[in-house]
Formats: C-alpha cells, sequence, structure tokens
C-alpha cells in the first residue's frame, strides 16, 4: 500500500507542505513525528529505533562540523549514516578507499579528484579525512575488498604509494574489528567489474535496513531499497570469495611495497 502527502499529514496532525519540506530535505523531523509515521507504514519496533537515531544524528553535530566548508550537505548526511554503522564493507577496484588513506595518498587522491581545490581547501579536505579515520573504531566491524589495480596505481608517486602499501600490510596482518583483503588479476570477471566503487552500510539490530553508497564524480549516490542492497551484498559476498586470505593479502602487498623502492634500498 503507497502513502501519498495527504496520509503523512494526516498522521502528523499537518498540512500537507509541512511534509513536502520534510521528504526534500528543506526541513527535518523530529523523533515523535517520524515514529508516528513509522508506526504507521507497519515498520517493526527495532528498525524504528535505527531509523530514529540516524534522524537525530544527521541533524546533530558530528567530527564533520569544522569542515562543512568543503564537505557538501549529503556527503555529511552520508557520514552521519556511517559514523552510525555497525558494518561498514567497501570494495574499490583501482584506488586505496579513503577509510584506509595515508596522509601523502589521501592528499595526492583529493587533488586529483577535484583539480580547482585552493591549497587551504586542499588541506582542509586532508584533515577532515584524517577526522573520518578515527571513527573507524567505533563503526563496529569494517571490512575492505581491494582490487589489485590499487597496488599498481601510483597516486602521490612511489614514495607515497609504498608507504601506503605498507601501512596496508600492517592493518591486513589481522584485527578483530578491520579486515583487508586484495582481489587478484588472477580472480578473472567479477560481479563488480566495471562498475562504480561501492560501501554498504550496515546497522546493528535491524538486518533489513541498510545503505549503498555509490561514489560518482558528480557526488555520491545512497541506495536504500531492500532489493538492491541485497544485490549489493551478494556481490560483495562473490568478491569476498575470490580475495585473498588475509595472510597472502600482507604478503603481496608487501611485496608490490619492495618493488616501489629504488634497487639500492633493497
Amino acid at each position: 500500500m503507497g502513502y501519498a502527502l495527504d496520509d503523512a499529514a494526516r498522521v502528523l496532525e499537518c498540512d500537507r507542505s509541512k511534509i513536502s519540506r520534510i521528504e526534500t530535505g528543506q526541513r527535518g523531523i523530529r523523533p515523535k513525528e517520524l515514529r508516528e509515521l513509522l508506526t504507521e507504514y507497519g515498520v517493526p519496533d527495532s528498525e524504528q529505533t535505527t531509523l530514529v537515531k540516524l534522524a537525530s544524528r544527521t541533524s546533530q553535530h558530528g567530527w564533520w562540523d569544522p569542515y562543512r566548508e568543503v564537505l557538501s550537505e549529503p556527503f555529511t548526511d552520508y557520514l552521519a549514516m556511517e559514523a552510525a554503522a555497525t558494518e561498514i564493507l567497501v570494495y574499490r577496484a583501482d584506488l586505496v578507499p579513503e577509510l584506509l588513506q595515508t596522509a601523502a595518498y589521501a592528499r595526492a587522491a583529493i587533488a586529483a579528484q577535484a583539480g580547482d581545490l585552493t591549497a587551504d581547501q586542499l588541506d582542509t579536505l586532508v584533515m577532515a579525512q584524517a577526522a573520518r579515520q578515527q571513527t573507524i573504531p567505533g563503526s563496529g566491524r569494517v571490512e575492505v575488498i581491494l582490487g589489485e589495480a590499487a597496488l599498481r596505481q601510483l597516486a602521490g608517486g612511489a614514495d607515497a604509494l609504498d608507504a601506503q602499501l605498507t601501512d596496508l600490510a600492517g592493518l591486513a596482518d589481522g584485527s578483530p574489528d578491520l579486515t583487508v583483503r586484495v582481489l587478484p588479476f588472477s580472480a578473472g570477471a567479477h560481479p563488480a567489474a566495471g562498475r562504480a566503487p561501492f560501501t554498504i552500510l550496515r546497522f546493528g539490530g535491524a538486518p533489513g535496513l541498510g545503505v549503498v553508497y555509490l561514489d560518482t564524480l558528480r557526488g555520491g549516490i545512497c541506495l536504500t531499497d531492500p532489493a538492491g542492497i541485497a544485490r549489493y551484498l551478494s556481490a560483495f559476498a562473490q568478491l569476498r570469495s575470490s580475495a585473498l586470505t588475509a595472510e597472502d593479502t600482507s604478503q603481496l602487498l608487501r611485496k608490490a611495497a619492495e618493488e616501489l623502492k629504488p634497487p639500492w634500498d633493497a
């Protein structure tokens, strides 16, 4: 059963314009109002609790506040959801994901993706990325599948990539909350081949909820429909089954880092 603006307005005892502004993001919604709508829509209690927390978090202050001048509003909404997630699954084919980038690597990646930045804006974005990474321990489990091409892409030059790969190797050695595994060229064709990098957010206590974030040149896109999320979860499971073990990943990362060193450093 679908719900029109008039139906939602009836539940909240307000006019249609208020509902329209809420839907378009022009105004927020109070937790009590959100619960009333979710109850009317038949959303389970566990999912209601998670959705109310997410709605509250997006309207509250977060680590991203000092960096709003360089972060778009849609992206800060995503960051609020990322900070609330209990599981983060990331696939990236040819670049180390932002959550794991070293400062030098991040600077090169950000500068390449937004070439019209001023020096101050670039500095601020690099600091914002460092602040974002500090939320990882509080985000629950993070699992990253990294394409082997990222081990060869000279973002920032050989020295920056060497330091990045060495850092990743340390992470791949093992952590209860963070997993890093490489998808090798030898894996062949796979469900994400030729697709945009993606991140899946999941929330404890609400298995039916999730967000898929697709990174694009014009900003990220968030998918929330259950069928779409299920498809990406299935693709990630296949990538996981084709990826190297944690031990083999660590060895490959260290080998790739060694190959970047000048002969006299070997």
